[in-house]
């Protein structure tokens, strides 16, 4: 079984992702296993505060390292020898090679989330690896954490239900390459046709096609 350990500040976001369709199915079949750790619970004094501003001076303020230490050191004794990734700007952009990587490995993962303008610096210590999902910002890392879990989750044996060709023959699944056109009924919509090699049952043919028509 595959085991996700999320470190979040906002674990309500990941529950209609995590608890529907594939990823519901996943866990409903003992693929996979998803935990949150609530980054507050680790925050310091009455208010539980988890922020404070940089040293230096500059907008907005950062993640705190005492509260992230504790959250990774819990999280490292709920998962024994996880992998600990931390979603922030990085060289190294997820993708689908990575995906399967993930996928095709034992490692089980804690993935931490930052929020505002990121963490101490610190932290990166206590990681294995820090993954960006593009070179963009957004609000928070649970959305990216999100998307890695689920690239990785849809990889896993028996999760899509379609055998291993569903994964193998797709969109950045060969390096760049993007999937070729596919149809289904009714066989003119609108005047919109299906190509009519697709039509004919001449595998050969088809195969052609279809590599024909894979874009980069």
């Amino acid at each position: 079984m595959k085991k996700f350990l999320v470190i979040t500040l906002f674990p309500e976001m990941f529950t209609g992702v995590l608890n529907a369709s594939m990823m519901w199915k996943a866990q409903k079949d003992g693929v996979v296993d998803f935990q949150l750790l609530n980054l507050r619970d680790f925050g310091l004094g009455p208010r539980r505060q988890v922020d404070d501003k940089p040293f230096g001076g500059g907008a907005g303020m950062l993640l705190m390292i005492e509260p992230l230490t504790m959250a990774i050191e819990r999280a490292k004794q709920i998962l024994p020898g996880a992998k600990v990734l931390l979603m922030s700007p990085s060289e190294t952009i997820w993708n689908q090679s990575m995906a399967t990587e993930f996928a095709n490995s034992q490692d089980n993962y804690i993935i931490v989330c930052g929020r505002y303008e990121g963490f101490d610096a610190r932290v990166e210590a206590l990681v294995d690896q820090k993954i960006s999902i593009g070179r963009y910002v957004l609000t928070g890392g649970e959305l990216p954490a999100m998307s890695i879990i689920d690239s990785v989750v849809r990889l896993l044996p028996g999760v899509l239900g379609g055998g291993e060709e569903a994964t193998e023959i797709e969109s950045y699944s060969d390096g760049d390459d993007i999937e070729y056109p596919q149809y289904t009924r009714p066989e003119v919509f609108r005047g919109q046709r299906v190509p009519e090699v697709l039509l004919s049952g001449n595998h050969a043919l088809i195969a052609k096609w279809r590599q024909e028509h894979k874009t980069k």
